[in-house]
């Protein structure tokens, strides 16, 4: 199977899961093999958490198996620098404003510090770059033109604090939602109302008040000094760089209700034509014992911290692939451990076989393999990512398949799992407390302690590294299945 019939293959076999309708369809992109595809990216008011971080990595292999079935991916990503407030009712402070008192910066500092580390993070584990990345400070001008076009329209209404859309006007609001969103805000509940119409109704531009000092990010418009709201954002930016119609639209499941909803009813008002052919979803992070991480209910882990704990951020990419995209990830200390230990595993059996192969091409059958035909077939399945991991492991443990072709496969399949096993080296650096227990060990053999030094081999077993004894000393491995 040559590279095009993979790609052949894919794209004839490919469902994704559409939370609009909830049903599993074929893709196909509107516009033969180019794929346009925008995603929600960061607020930049604070350092992004790993639930954050999973989330993005989900999308991640969304576009890696788009590109892997031959398509050309145009993608776009926001940067919420302004305009994101601390409640979905449209009150409260704006985030970057508030980070910035706290911090005593300004909303400019606040954004670019966050930005950087925000990437920082995305490099660390190898998602891949957008090509589009988005502020939302530098489209103002796009934002104030879409507000114009729904005021057009005859849905935007005026009140004291701001621009507000009349969702009362559009018929089908909320159907991205499995219940009526109207049913599901009701006045008094999750929101409160001031002036606005109806619950559901929200801010496209917000004044700055006559009595407040200048905000560092502050813009006039045809209705007053202010900022854009958050939501407008996104449809501004998208269609102006993806057009009306996008094939994908890509966040955290946090967005469907309120975010997601919002893009859909302005932009599909403004255009008249549907905003986006799929909408895909990444479910949260959960920490063990909690519904979810996330900045507000303060148990936020951040990759830094991972790190430091003697983590490698590609360990907890590994860890996310175990998962499917649309499922929770159970996130604990032994989830992780487990995962690093596999993925230490797997990057010692990769160097591994490209020294055995010695630089032996592979023989022309290895791309007729059916681990590679299973492969596909697991992206194909909604992205079944922990198919697709098993898949390759099982192709690993075949003692039937000869070493080129292993490394051959393994370069097909890290084109989508992202593991950098190109790079992988068959020598490792155990943690420091895997060292001190193999030297504790070695000392009890010295001292012809026999059972209790077995007891430390289980015991490095167990947590996934292996002791090779030699005349001379011992060498410290990752365990091998």
């Amino acid at each position: 199977m040559t590279t095009e019939l993979i790609g052949e293959q894919l794209r004839r076999d490919l469902v994704l899961h559409n939370t609009l309708g909830g049903t599993e369809t074929h893709f196909e992109p509107l516009d033969d093999m180019t794929v346009r595809m925008y995603l929600c990216g960061p607020t930049v008011y604070g350092s992004p958490h790993i639930g954050n971080m999973r989330m993005y990595l989900s999308v991640d292999i969304i576009r890696r198996v788009i590109r892997f079935a031959g398509y050309r991916l145009v993608d776009v990503m926001n940067i919420t620098d302004v305009g994101h407030l601390t409640s979905d009712a449209d009150t409260g402070d704006d985030k970057m404003a508030k980070a910035a008192a706290a911090e005593r910066l300004t909303a400019w500092d606040v954004a670019a510090k966050y930005t950087k580390i925000f990437f920082d993070d995305t490099e660390q584990l190898n998602i891949l770059p957008t090509e589009n990345v988005l502020r939302a400070t530098d489209h103002i001008k796009e934002q104030i033109a879409l507000i114009r076009r729904l005021e057009d329209k005859g849905v935007v209404y005026r009140t004291d604090d701001g621009m507000y859309f009349d969702t009362s006007l559009v018929p089908d609001y909320g159907k991205l939602t499995p219940n009526d969103t109207r049913e599901f805000l009701r006045a008094g509940e999750r929101v409160a109302m001031g002036e606005k119409r109806h619950p559901t109704d929200f801010a496209l531009w917000k004044f700055t008040p006559p009595d407040a000092p200048k905000r560092d990010m502050e813009w006039p418009s045809p209705w007053g000094v202010g900022f854009p709201g958050w939501h407008i954002e996104c449809s501004a930016m998208a269609m102006a760089y993806l057009g009306d119609t996008l094939d994908i639209h890509a966040g955290g499941v946090d967005h469907i209700a309120v975010h997601h909803t919002n893009e859909i009813a302005q932009s599909e008002t403004a255009t008249g034509k549907p905003f986006s052919r799929w909408w895909m979803h990444g479910a949260f992070l959960i920490l063990e014992g909690e519904k979810r991480m996330g900045k507000s209910v303060g148990n936020k882990i951040v990759l830094e911290n991972l790190k430091e704990q003697g983590y490698a951020p590609l360990e907890f990419r590994y860890l996310a692939l175990l998962s499917h995209y649309r499922s929770p990830l159970s996130f604990s200390e032994t989830a992780l451990d487990s995962a690093a230990t596999a993925y230490r595993r797997l990057t010692y059996r990769a160097g591994t076989l490209r020294d055995e192969a010695a630089g032996t091409p592979p023989p022309e059958s290895w791309q007729d393999s059916p681990y590679l035909r299973q492969f596909v077939e697991a992206l194909a399945e909604d992205i079944n990512t922990p198919r697709a991991v098993a898949t390759m492991w099982n192709m690993l443990r075949d003692p039937e398949v000869d070493a080129p072709t292993k490394v051959a496969l393994l370069e097909q399949f890290d084109e989508v799992l992202g593991l950098d096993l190109a790079t992988a080296t068959a020598t490792h650096e155990a943690p420091a407390e895997i060292r001190e227990l193999a030297e504790r060990r070695w000392t009890l053999r010295q001292e012809r302690k026999w059972a209790e030094s077995d007891e430390l081999r289980a015991e490095l077993l167990a947590a996934g590294w292996t002791v090779q004894d030699e005349r001379d000393g011992y060498q410290l491995l990752p365990a091998r299945d």
